[in-house]
């Protein structure tokens, strides 16, 4: 669905102006229309997603057993902090002060699309997170079982 990553300016009022490419597609999936889910990931970016894809992940928090406490703290900080952000006219993102407190973005920053969502990482941490991939001659080893039928 998405793929690829693109560098962004976040303007004063803390609005992005997604790529046309994937604005384009956002516009035409069924069910979405420009209408987004934004909402923090404990990684320091944050996560932006369609808001159909948006409901599936919701729905498989929902269903989650919140009898156990790292449960309810998953299900509070992803649906508690999600918000419903529409395209404007331009194309652009409005990022709440919050948001982009939680995710440390403030001028450049990088969209990386992820097939389903995108992340949004501030320039900066952005790159120390790939060079730190590149650093690691043992990051296939280290991702673990995940990986281990992996080929590229």
């Amino acid at each position: 669905m998405f793929r690829g990553n693109a560098r962004l300016s976040i303007d004063d009022k803390g609005r992005v102006a997604i790529p046309s490419s994937y604005r384009k597609r956002l516009m035409e999936m069924e069910g979405c229309a420009g209408r987004l889910v934004v909402t923090p990931h404990w990684d320091g970016c944050l996560l932006i997603y369609p808001l159909p894809e948006w409901e599936i992940v919701e729905e498989h928090l929902r269903k989650l057993p919140n009898t156990k406490p790292a449960v309810r703290n998953l299900q509070r900080f992803l649906l508690g902090n999600a918000m419903d952000r529409d395209l404007d006219a331009q194309g652009r993102l409005l990022l709440t002060a919050d948001l982009r407190e939680r995710a440390q973005l403030d001028g450049q920053a990088i969209l990386v699309a992820q097939s389903n969502k995108f992340e949004l990482w501030d320039e900066q941490r952005w790159n120390a997170l790939c060079q730190g991939v590149l650093d690691d001659p043992d990051v296939l080893a280290t991702a673990g079982d995940a990986l281990e039928s992996f080929s590229l």
